[in-house]
């Protein structure tokens, strides 16, 4: 039997957004190994990967740290990982499998070798505005460009991603890529629901935004909006689901605490499920820098919601302007403003631009559609 190893830095992921896939790839007839870091921190899912079939092994691996000594313990592991499984197709995805996951999978002779670019993050924060490159994006650039060179396809998951990557030249010319449409949505499991009411039973309007509380998510942009709207439409309601994660780019937990104490935001927390958060908004918001294609932004629009979000890379794809919602410039809460405003003018948009999102999950972004050309293009069907 054939075995699919997947690389990833953040168990919980695996079965978030590559859960589909992997089925997928195992009703072909494969074998399914996974690898990644902490799996004691996550027990429940990884009984769940133990119960699916899966293989699941552990790598030392810090997640969101650039310590040299450790990245190349990472590197190690991940060899001696590898030479034990004997995959015969392999994927990594996030910046450190993608770099030492392909680095191992070639040292390890895996034949088909595979890198799944599903966002770009802080180390490509502000360089495709041409701002000089800081040394530790010019290492991790460096990085990527030796690994990509030994991947047989890279897959991006937007064409402003792809672009860049080839602006830095960090691609070789003769590799192949593919752009996919995201992780795609399970448009059957994230289903049409009605828009949430108030204790008259009228419509209410309520904003949602689904995000690991960082800066370049636009958290900052959402809370100010907030503010501002509640000041003349002190009905309105703003929701916040989300966590405070280990990165550069979080915001302060005082801040948190600072929006949920002036009540202009309701704090959900993390959520395991977020369709309930879904079902209690009327609009979607994700005012992001940059993302590779949101999985957030997908599953509103498969439950019926319209989206207001940035005309960014990765963002963009998901809405045609005034059809399904309303692209607003990046960093400005002026434009957010103004597209929320859009919708307390003319709440019938709501659900006419509502009914166009679930038509584009249905067309575009259907999850067995994106996994099925994944699996033709690493030559798995």
């Amino acid at each position: 039997m054939s075995k699919f190893l997947i690389i990833s830095s953040f168990l919980p992921s695996v079965l978030n957004f590559r859960g589909k896939l992997l089925e997928a790839i195992h009703q072909q007839g494969y074998e399914i190994h996974i690898i990644a870091p902490d799996l004691t921190s996550f027990p429940a899912e990884h009984e769940k990967l133990l119960e699916l079939g899966y293989c699941v092994h552990e790598v030392s691996m810090q997640r969101t740290g650039t310590n040299p000594v450790a990245d190349l313990k990472t590197l190690g592991s991940m060899y001696t990982l590898i030479k034990k499984i004997r995959p015969d197709y392999v994927l990594s995805y996030t910046i450190k499998p993608v770099i030492y996951g392909t680095l191992a999978a070639l040292l390890a002779k895996v034949p088909h070798r595979f890198a799944l670019i599903t966002g770009l993050g802080y180390a490509f924060q502000n360089v495709e505005y041409g701002s000089k490159r800081s040394f530790f994006q010019k290492i991790v650039h460096g990085l990527y460009q030796q690994a990509l060179s030994h991947s047989h396809k890279v897959f991006f998951q937007n064409p402003d991603d792809l672009k860049l990557f080839q602006d830095l030249k960090l691609l070789q010319p003769n590799l192949p890529t593919v752009v996919v449409n995201g992780s795609g949505v399970n448009v059957t499991d994230f289903n049409v629901l009605p828009f949430p009411v108030n204790t008259q039973n009228k419509p209410k309007l309520s904003f949602l935004l689904i995000a690991r509380l960082l800066g370049d998510k636009g958290v900052r942009e959402y809370a100010e909006a907030a503010k501002l709207i509640k000041q003349q439409h002190p009905e309105v309601e703003f929701h916040l689901v989300g966590w405070i994660d280990e990165n550069p780019a979080a915001i302060q937990q005082s801040e948190l605490d600072t929006w949920i104490a002036d009540a202009r935001l309701k704090y959900w927390g993390k959520l395991s499920d977020v369709r309930p958060a879904i079902a209690e908004s009327s609009v979607y918001v994700l005012p992001s820098y940059r993302e590779g294609t949101p999985r957030t932004v997908l599953e509103a629009m498969a439950m019926g919601r319209p989206i207001i979000t940035t005309d960014a890379p990765g963002c963009r794809e998901t809405v045609i302007q005034g059809e399904n919602g309303f692209l607003v410039e990046v960093k400005s809460v002026t434009s957010l403003v103004n597209a929320m405003q859009e919708f307390i003018n003319n709440p019938a948009l709501i659900e006419q631009m509502g009914q166009q999102s679930r038509e584009i999950a249905l067309n575009k972004y259907d999850v067995h559609q994106v996994n099925r050309h994944m699996m033709q293009e690493m030559g798995l069907i």
